[in-house]
């Protein structure tokens, strides 16, 4: 996505960390018990400039963990200007069908159920390397940080004891943070078309939390059926906790 940053930058929260070149880039602690300055979340790190770069050095940027698909990835790969982090690949949404790498619903309603029903392989693997010792400071980004990583750092903040009044206050940010406030702004995708980015509301992060209930009960099982264990449970707490 190719939209502009947003403009104002000191009329947002103070979670919001100015990394030129990356969008709606803030730090996820805070809420519950996940610490400060371990875990960050973001859009892409494709126009990541220089001066980005060592601003992400200076937070000493362990772990990238990158959400979009191969193609996302291809059309629009990261930037890393001399960074040595680690790089995982673990798609939200991997493609399914030959003739297509986006085989996910295009509206934000269907989207979200959707995105419960396919992202847990991503998650198990994006959990297990945040609870690995030496994997942080990490930052979690998909295109712009909104979706795909609103339901992983979601997932992650409800492990860690958040309320579900403080996992979608921070989740709403991003709504700031992409200067969609005032409603919808198009952008560029990977294919060159121009689409349009609807902000993102309580309803739609609500929707993914109602089909984990409806299929498994509770987040953990949710996890579990995808093969977490309670080790993996322990030892991202252990790490990520205050």
């Amino acid at each position: 996505m190719t939209d502009d940053l947003p403009d104002r930058e000191a009329d947002l929260p103070s979670s919001f960390i100015d990394i030129p070149g990356v969008r709606n880039f803030r730090d996820a602690g805070g809420v519950g018990a996940l610490r400060r300055g371990v875990l960050f979340r973001s859009g892409s790190f494709h126009t990541l400039a220089p001066e980005g770069a060592q601003r992400l050095k200076a937070l000493g940027l362990r772990t990238v963990i990158d959400l979009r698909s191969p193609v996302e990835m291809e059309v629009w790969p990261d930037l890393r200007h001399g960074l040595d982090h680690e790089a995982l690949s673990l798609p939200t949404l991997p493609a399914d069908r030959e003739d297509t790498d986006r085989p996910w619903p295009a509206g934000q309603e269907e989207l979200y159920p959707f995105m419960a029903f396919t992202a847990g392989p991503s998650l198990v693997a994006a959990i297990r390397r945040l609870g690995t010792p030496g994997a942080l400071p990490a930052v979690v980004h998909c295109a712009v940080g909104k979706d795909r990583t609103g339901l992983t750092i979601a997932i992650v903040q409800t492990l860690l004891g958040a309320s579900e009044d403080d996992i979608t206050a921070d989740y709403l940010l991003s709504n700031a943070g992409l200067g969609l406030l005032d409603g919808p702004a198009p952008y560029i995708d990977e294919s060159g078309a121009e689409r349009v980015s609807r902000p993102i509301s309580e309803e739609l992060l609500a929707s993914s939390f109602a089909w984990i209930r409806d299929h498994h009960g509770t987040v953990p099982a949710y996890l579990r059926a995808h093969g977490s264990t309670d080790e993996d449970f322990a030892a991202l707490r252990a790490n990520l906790s205050a």
